[in-house]
């Protein structure tokens, strides 16, 4: 939902600075700048209000993403109601990370120590390598991740 808080950002960032600038025009010759600094300290914490009226409601959508995901796929106390099935499907479930991510390892020691690939299997290797990190770790890991990804390739072609 990241890319909710960046939308109310747009219409929310800095309000204040904003309004005060359109308003000052305005304002009588005669306004003491102790008035001025009120309606700018007013404006501002208008601009906090909204902030934290947008944040409370992308922490609602979130909470109901997440209630009617729940309500949908089930949870893993379910399982557990399964017998002998339910214990083994959650110790699956649980493995599951530590698999895609050791299993993406092994594939890239290959790739960088002993393979000699092709540019279309080196492409699926990098995307294999962008989803495996974006499961395991999110959107973060793949930021950080890519610009050395480059330099490794750059570094492998010899350019």
């Amino acid at each position: 939902m990241g890319w909710l808080k960046g939308l109310v950002e747009v219409f929310t960032g800095d309000l204040a600075t904003t309004a005060y600038s359109i308003v000052k025009e305005y304002f009588p010759p005669d306004m003491s700048e102790a008035e001025k600094a009120n309606i700018q300290l007013a404006l501002q914490n208008l601009e906090l209000e909204k902030q934290r009226q947008a944040d409370q409601a992308i922490n609602e959508a979130e909470k109901r993403l997440t209630d009617r995901i729940k309500t949908l796929e089930g949870s893993a106390s379910d399982l557990l109601r399964v017998p002998l099935l339910g214990p083994l499907m959650l110790f699956l479930r649980g493995c599951q990370r530590p698999l895609w991510g050791f299993g993406a390892m092994a594939l890239d020691w290959m790739w960088f120590s002993h393979w000699s690939l092709n540019e279309q299997q080196q492409s699926a290797l990098i995307l294999i390598n962008f989803l495996v990190l974006g499961f395991l770790f999110g959107e973060r890991a793949i930021t950080n991740a890519a610009p050395h990804l480059t330099h490794l390739l750059k570094a492998r072609k010899g350019g």
